[in-house]
């Protein structure tokens, strides 16, 4: 069976339905760096995400070819993530999308090393006939945070964040968003496919204590 990280990492990738404290370890992934809304329909997040996916398929299927990757076990592509900011702001202002600046990612098995990635970029700039130079290796070290899972539209989130914020204040820490650490989001659902309301989102913030 093929390993799930959703299922072996559970307090990463499905908290419950209140506010936790955690501490993630660092982490490599396949990232492409934008800005502008995400639900612009020809935009560069939707761009960015069909890139992610090309070199996340390229590296799962390499069993099928002749680039052997050490270590390699089979295994389901993690979800989509992004970390988030805007010029000014602590945290997100949902209401002006347009300002959103942002890192797109899928987490990279353990196994993969930045030799490994090349290779993936190069393979599937060649059989995908498409440009991958906005792709990049992405070493990420996150640490101390507060998370949630967030149900319903991304819109409604700033009700969960705000519940996360109090937690964290009554367990004695404070908010700990910088130009390094930045709120992130796990995307649990597809939105093209489930209903707003429906949505499954890991909402997560840095925190320090006081």
């Amino acid at each position: 069976m093929a390993f799930d990280y959703k299922k072996e990492y559970k307090e990463f990738y499905m908290p419950k339905g209140a506010p936790t404290i955690v501490t993630v370890p660092k982490m490599n992934y396949i990232a492409a760096r934008g800005s502008g809304n995400p639900n612009d329909e020809d935009g560069e997040y939707k761009q960015a995400i069909g890139l992610l996916y090309g070199i996340a398929f390229t590296i799962k299927m390499s069993k099928k070819g002749n680039h052997q990757i050490d270590g390699y076990f089979d295994y389901v592509v993690p979800p989509l993530e992004g970390f988030w900011w805007q010029d000014g702001v602590v945290g997100v202002d949902y209401a002006h999308k347009d300002s959103f600046q942002w890192i797109s990612v899928i987490r990279l098995p353990d196994f993969v090393t930045k030799e490994d990635f090349d290779w993936a970029v190069k393979e599937a700039t060649v059989k995908k006939k498409q440009d991958f130079s906005k792709v990049e290796f992405f070493a990420y070290d996150e640490g101390l945070c507060v998370q949630c899972m967030h149900i319903g539209s991304y819109d409604d989130e700033p009700a969960t964040v705000d519940a996360m914020h109090r937690f964290m204040e009554e367990q004695g820490y404070v908010l700990d968003i910088t130009e390094k650490r930045m709120h992130h989001e796990i995307y649990l659902s597809d939105a093209r496919k489930v209903a707003p309301e429906k949505l499954k989102t890991v909402v997560r913030h840095p925190i320090r204590r006081t």
